[in-house]
C-alpha cells in the first residue's frame, strides 16, 4: 500500500475510533444520574440523608425488596447527612446533575420547581393513574405536585412531668389560658426555671415556624391566603400577641433573642424550664442525656373554646423526581413503592416517624410510649407547615423574625411589625 493509502486508513480507523469513543461515553450518560446496564434496564440513583440516620442496612434493604419486585431496574443510594446532601442537591439542580430521585426538605421545592429541575409529579401521577386520595399531604407550587411526604416528624408540646406536679399542674394544658396559667406557675418555682422555651435566633430562624407561627396553627389559622402572604390577619395577629403576652409576663427562659433550636432542647432536658414545642425526634436524645427526666407529650394549646381538628408543626423526609431524569416512569414506579401501605409502614417504622400514606401504620412494639401517644395526636389533629414549599423559606422566617425582635424588645406594635414582615416577604412571592 502506497503512503497515501496508508494516510487515508490511518484517518478511517482514527474516525471509527472517535466514533465509537463517542457512542460509548453516550449510551453511559443518559442524563439525570441514570445509567442504562443493559438492554431494557436502568439503574436509578437516588440521592438522601436518610440512610445516615435509619439503622444500618434498613434502606439498602428496602431498595433490594423494590428491586426484587422490579427486576429491571436497580438502586444506587447517594447517602449523605443532611447538611451535605441539602449543598450536593442544591448544586445538582444548578447543574442539571440531579439524580433520577431525589430526597427533599419542603424549604427547597419552590426554588427547584422555578428553576425547572424537579419533575411535574402531578402529570406522572396522573399517567400512572394513581390515587392521590391515599397520600397525607403533597407540596405543591402553581397547583402541580413537585415533592411527597415520604415520612413525617411532628411537632407536639413537651411538658416536665415533676415540674409541673411540683407548680401544681396536674395534666398539660390544652388552651392558651391553661398555658398562660401553668407558665406563670413554673415561673415561680423559683431559681433558674421557666415556663417556656422561646428559640428567636436569626442565624438560625426556624423558631419562627416551629415557636410562634405553630400557635396560629393550633388554633386553624393560617399566614396564607391564595398561596401569597397573609401576616395581618386575626389569626396570625392574635398568635403573635399571645407570645408577646407569654414575654412580657416573664415566663420566657432568657436569651430566647439568640437561642437556637439546641439550645432550646437543652435547657428542656437539663430541667430549666417546664415546656417547650420540639420534634418528636429529640425524645431518643433526650433520654439518653437526661435517663432521670420524666415528661409528656401533647397536642399544641388552642384558643380557648376551639373545636376543629388543631394543626401540628411537622418536618418530612421529602421525595421527588429530577427533572432531566431520563427514566420518569421508572422513578415514579420506586417513589409509588415507597409510599405504598406496607412499605410506608415499614420506613415511618424505622424512622420513628409517621407515614406519608393515610392508611399505613408504624409498628410500635418495643419503642418508647410517647412515639405512640404522638401518632394519636398526629391522627386526631392536622399536620401543617405552611412555610414547606414556599420560596426562600428561611429568609421569610428570618424576615418575620427581625420585625418580631422589635415587638419583644418594644420598638414598635404588633400591628407594625407584621406590616413590615408582610412586606418584606411580597418582595419574595
Amino acid at each position: 500500500m502506497n503512503s497515501k493509502g496508508a494516510t487515508v486508513k490511518r484517518g478511517i480507523l482514527s474516525i471509527l475510533a472517535t466514533v465509537s469513543a463517542i457512542t460509548l461515553i453516550t449510551a453511559c450518560s443518559s442524563g439525570g444520574g441514570s445509567t442504562p446496564v443493559a438492554a431494557g434496564k436502568v439503574t436509578l440513583e437516588f440521592s438522601q440523608w436518610w440512610e445516615p440516620e435509619l439503622p444500618a442496612g434498613a434502606l439498602r434493604s428496602v431498595m433490594d425488596d423494590f428491586q426484587a419486585a422490579n427486576p429491571n431496574i436497580t438502586v444506587k443510594l447517594l447517602s449523605a447527612p443532611y447538611a451535605s446532601t441539602k449543598d450536593q442537591t442544591i448544586a445538582a439542580a444548578a447543574s442539571g446533575t440531579m439524580s433520577d430521585v431525589v430526597g427533599l426538605d419542603g424549604a427547597w421545592v419552590s426554588d427547584f420547581a422555578k428553576q425547572g429541575s424537579v419533575a411535574d409529579l402531578s402529570k406522572l401521577m396522573k399517567s400512572a393513574k394513581y390515587d392521590e386520595s391515599q397520600l397525607a399531604s403533597q407540596i405543591k407550587v402553581g397547583g402541580s405536585t413537585y415533592m411527597i411526604p415520604v415520612v413525617n416528624f411532628v411537632y407536639p408540646m413537651f411538658t416536665n412531668d415533676d415540674l409541673l406536679a411540683k407548680a401544681g399542674i396536674s395534666q398539660a394544658p390544652t388552651t392558651r389560658t391553661e398555658f398562660t396559667a401553668a407558665a406563670e406557675a413554673l415561673s415561680k418555682l423559683g431559681g433558674n426555671t421557666k415556663g417556656w422555651v422561646l428559640p428567636l435566633s436569626l442565624q438560625a430562624p426556624n423558631g419562627i415556624q416551629n415557636d410562634v407561627m405553630s400557635w396560629a396553627w393550633a388554633s386553624g389559622g393560617s399566614m396564607l391566603k391564595g398561596g401569597k402572604p397573609d401576616l395581618t390577619n386575626s389569626a396570625v395577629t392574635s398568635a403573635t400577641k399571645y407570645v408577646k403576652e407569654l414575654w412580657d409576663k416573664g415566663v420566657v427562659s432568657p436569651g430566647a433573642l439568640t437561642m437556637t433550636e439546641q439550645d432550646k432542647v437543652e435547657e428542656f432536658t437539663n430541667g430549666r424550664v417546664g415546656m417547650m414545642i420540639d420534634s418528636l425526634s429529640h425524645i431518643t436524645t433526650i433520654r439518653e442525656k437526661n435517663p432521670n427526666l420524666k415528661f409528656s407529650i401533647s397536642a399544641i394549646p388552642a384558643t380557648d373554646g376551639f373545636a376543629g381538628k388543631r394543626g401540628i408543626p411537622y418536618a418530612s423526609w421529602g421525595i421527588g423526581i429530577s427533572d432531566n431524569s431520563k427514566h420518569k416512569a421508572e422513578a415514579w414506579k420506586l417513589v409509588q413503592y415507597l409510599m405504598s401501605q406496607k412499605v410506608n409502614s415499614k420506613l415511618s417504622t424505622l424512622a420513628h416517624a409517621f407515614p406519608g400514606n393515610t392508611k399505613s401504620e408504624p409498628d410500635f412494639t418495643g419503642t418508647d410510649p410517647l412515639f405512640k401517644t404522638a401518632f394519636d395526636i398526629y391522627k386526631s389533629g392536622a399536620p401543617v407547615n405552611e412555610f414547606t414549599g414556599l420560596p426562600v423559606a428561611d429568609q421569610l422566617m428570618r424576615d418575620f423574625d427581625e420585625q418580631f425582635q422589635g415587638v419583644l424588645t418594644g420598638t414598635q406594635s404588633v400591628n407594625d411589625a407584621l406590616k413590615k414582615a408582610q412586606a418584606a416577604w411580597k418582595t419574595q412571592f
